[in-house]
């Protein structure tokens, strides 16, 4: 007789919902067929978890892979393989920097053509909204867009085919399109104004610094993109997920927005609750971001206001370039390409700094990284949370495994990171793609091109569960 599973994962301690259970997990046909205490694995393959953690592979809702066009920057099967080697199962890309970027339907046919048989784990797209593609909304939304990007300030780069900002009128009536097709508006919020403006002034006395980058974008910049974008998104009836939120204070504005009712989201990164501006000044380039890194106080409230569950997801905002984007720059901060390579890190970060440095419960972290993301984004319910026919997207993970991060542990196409050097207590050992082992510490990645893309399922919603 022909065993019913095709895979059981063993005495794992599994991170549910709501709780942690030691359960055994029985995988058919690529689903999570079955939860118990005990399974009879017959002639199943079998993983032995004892005494190592199940969680759900996250879902990382905000990364760049460049292709079509740069991917000798970060390509999608170098971006995905470092994203199974820390533990994500599910990414959505976004338009910046492919050539050309996602901001119509022809492009977001190159887009998937390029993805296709490359991946390691399964994927979605952002489409785009910049000034003079608002025509455009509707035929990306049929393609299959989890949602639309845009940006308030200017996202950089030179030439023609190169992802613009959008201007308020794009902004305003972008948001009334989007809200009549049912979509999210996903928005970089920086004051293109005043960062424009600091920014040629410090250029212009000659103060290139990281300090002077970082006070070229201050937390008032954030906070008024915010709360025009918030305006607008009131008039609109437009959902909004704000992106790589850096400032408490912004948290704080966003989250009175919800509890006014309003639908709205947002997420921060692994770098703004584990990295500083002094930090970003001691490491350089590698550490610089837009926005950019704050100081302490400012991250310990933004971890205050992470334990209260005032954020709603974790994201890695990774963005690739090559090394010397990063080094050749005369010493003018300014100049040096702007983006954190740091996607292979976010769930053993986020394990390490919130579950063992300050106590927070891995249910809480594991719902910001993955459940959340998925019931945002219609994603639910295949992907998201470990429970029954959902996708067996997993991941074993050993919090008494401690490791230094390498240079040749990193598997992205140019292996800088701020990260490098640092320790973790914890490490994933195996990730599963709907029930297939993709990576294995130690053997590296077992699959490629197993990845497929997804069709989200349903509309924007912050529903309560």
């Amino acid at each position: 007789m022909a065993t019913p599973f095709d895979l059981v994962i063993k005495r794992g301690n599994v991170v549910l919902r709501d709780e942690i259970r030691q359960l055994d997990i029985g995988i058919r046909s690529g689903k999570i067929a079955a939860l118990a205490e005990s399974i009879n694995a017959l002639d199943a393959s079998t993983i032995d978890a004892a005494g190592q953690y199940v969680l759900p592979g996250m879902i990382d809702v905000h990364v760049h892979f460049n292709e079509p066009g740069l991917a000798d920057w970060e390509g999608f099967e170098s971006g995905s393989a470092a994203l199974a080697a820390g533990g994500c199962t599910t990414f959505a890309d976004m338009p910046l920097n492919g050539v050309p970027p996602t901001i119509n339907a022809d492009a977001w046919r190159q887009k998937h053509e390029a993805a296709k048989d490359k991946s390691a784990v399964d994927y979605v797209f952002w489409g785009g909204l910049q000034t003079g593609n608002i025509a455009e909304l509707e035929e990306l939304a049929a393609c299959g867009v989890i949602g639309f990007k845009a940006f308030m300030s200017s996202p950089g780069g030179e030439g023609e085919d190169i992802f613009r900002e959008a201007d308020d009128i794009t902004l305003y009536v972008g948001m009334k399109k989007i809200a009549e097709l049912g979509g999210i508006l996903a928005l970089h919020a920086e004051s293109e104004p005043l960062v424009s403006k600091l920014a040629a002034g410090k250029i212009a006395e000659g103060r290139l610094s990281a300090k002077d980058y970082a006070d070229s974008r201050p937390i008032i910049a954030e906070l008024e993109a915010v709360n025009r974008a918030l305006f607008y998104a009131k008039e609109t009836g437009c959902a909004l997920h704000f992106v790589h939120i850096s400032s408490p204070q912004a948290v704080e504005v966003i989250d009175l927005a919800k509890k006014s009712g309003m639908n709205v989201t947002l997420e921060t990164c692994p770098h703004y609750l584990t990295l500083t501006v002094e930090d970003m000044q001691r490491l350089g380039p590698v550490a610089k971001c837009a926005p950019p890194l704050r100081d302490l106080e400012e991250q310990n409230r933004l971890w205050t206001l992470l334990r209260e569950g005032r954020i709603d997801m974790i994201t890695s905002d990774h963005s690739p370039c090559p090394s010397r984007l990063k080094n050749e720059n005369d010493g003018n901060f300014f100049a040096a390409w702007g983006g954190i390579s740091g996607a292979q890190s976010s769930m053993e970060l986020m394990i390490h700094e919130g579950f063992f440095r300050r106590g927070i419960p891995l249910t809480q972290i594991s719902r910001m990284l993955s459940y959340e993301p998925a019931k945002r984004f219609g994603l639910l319910p295949s992907k998201g949370e470990i429970t029954l026919q959902a996708d067996a997207d997993l991941v074993v993970m050993d919090l008494d495994k401690g490791y230094v991060l390498r240079q040749e542990d990193i598997l992205y196409r140019h292996p800088h990171s701020p990260y490098l050097g640092r320790s973790f207590d914890c490490r994933v050992i195996t990730t599963l793609c709907r029930g297939i082992v993709v990576y294995e510490a130690g053997r590296g990645i077992l699959q490629t091109g197993l990845g497929q893309w997804l069709s989200p399922q349903q509309e924007a919603s912050v529903n309560a569960d």
